[in-house]
């Protein structure tokens, strides 16, 4: 049987430089923070039905990825009844509203847009952190 690890973050992103930012905000406020970078959305549900694996306590999860893309991924883990409860935080540099309108139907947990400066994204991840991640 999987347990959710309460620390630990899958951040999915095609772009490496992405994920290392992404992962550097995390850990400028919360260093406790496991995470595993994830390349595509193929991964990200090969990670989630594998048997060695915990689940995360959450996924944030960019949208424009080669091959499958974030919503496509998005609909079969909310599909699933074994990880479909995971929070997934929508992460992406789109601003269409359909994407934003569409990762809410699909059961999103949130949606936000990649700042523009890397202290926004520390706001961004800390916020993640204290209402996602933490018991309080």
């Amino acid at each position: 049987m999987k347990n959710n690890l309460q620390n630990l973050i899958y951040i999915v992103d095609d772009d490496p430089d992405d994920r290392q930012i992404i992962l550097d905000a995390f850990l400028e406020n919360s260093p406790e923070i496991d995470y595993v970078f994830i390349e595509n959305a193929e991964t990200l549900l090969e990670n989630l039905h594998s048997d060695s694996s915990d689940y995360p306590a959450l996924i944030l999860l960019d949208l424009n990825m080669p091959g499958m893309l974030g919503l496509q991924a998005l609909k079969e883990i909310r599909g699933n009844k074994k990880f479909g409860q995971i929070p997934i935080i929508v992460l992406t540099t789109s601003t269409l509203v359909s994407d934003r309108k569409t990762s809410y139907e699909l059961g999103a947990s949130c949606y936000l847009r990649k700042p523009d400066s890397f202290g926004e994204l520390v706001d961004i991840t800390n916020s993640i952190v204290k209402l996602w991640l933490h018991d309080n």
